[in-house]
């Protein structure tokens, strides 16, 4: 069975070869070179933080089919003949590790409302729903288009990343334009706190982890 987790550390930018669009779905034909070494079809590769399955492929593209709804529903919808992607194979169980779990399933988008260069970082300030911003804490992960961040800022609209010049350079995040739509992940870790502190059922609610547990456990 193939491993579908990530890191969120981009190994290649690929350019979108040419988009084949059904009514249902749509074919991304991506060219690129270093995801496909060691790939097989049909296993999975993270575009733009989106996990796809590739379908064909050759010595430096590969195609994966997009469902419809997964392309109303992130950033995946604009693309372009041209476009750059971010790219990242799935992890191997024994595989490499940095950036932090990634599932390559978004929560939703993201609009990019402002782009600030200061001395040393580039900041990116985010705008986004309040179901994904719940998710969101500062100094914690969010994975923006498959990037691996720490997030330095949050409000009730928006949040703020700090990327260094490297960063931008090596991934999409170069291309991207205020006003512009991103697909955003958010950690799993406050998915499974918030899982683990509803009560099982209706009846037994003394089943609630308390924070005093957490607290106990190291989730100070």
């Amino acid at each position: 069975m193939n491993s579908h987790m990530f890191t969120g550390i981009i190994e290649e930018m690929g350019e979108i070869e040419k988009i084949e669009r059904g009514s249902q779905s749509a074919v991304l034909h991506i060219r690129c070179k270093e995801v496909l070494k060691g790939t097989k079809i049909g296993d999975s590769i993270a575009v733009n933080g989106v996990c796809l399955t590739v379908t064909t492929m050759g010595a430096d593209f590969f195609s994966a089919d997009v469902m419809a709804e997964t392309i109303s529903r992130s950033s995946l919808g604009g693309l372009r003949n041209g476009s750059r992607v971010n790219l990242e194979r799935a992890m191997a169980a024994d595989g490499r590790f940095g950036g932090h779990i990634v599932s390559g399933h978004i929560d939703g988008t993201g609009t990019i409302q402002k782009i600030f260069r200061d001395e040393t970082a580039v900041w990116y300030t985010i705008s986004a729903e309040p179901s994904v911003l719940r998710y969101i804490v500062e100094k914690g992960s969010i994975t923006i288009d498959g990037i691996s961040l720490t997030v330095a800022r949050v409000t009730e609209q928006d949040f703020s990343v700090s990327i260094i010049p490297h960063t931008q350079a090596n991934t999409t995040l170069a291309d991207r334009k205020t006003g512009d739509l991103v697909n955003l992940e958010t950690d799993i870790i406050g998915k499974y706190v918030e899982k683990l502190l509803q009560p099982k059922d209706s009846v037994s609610s003394e089943s609630k982890i308390t924070m005093e547990f957490l607290a106990e456990n190291g989730f100070s």
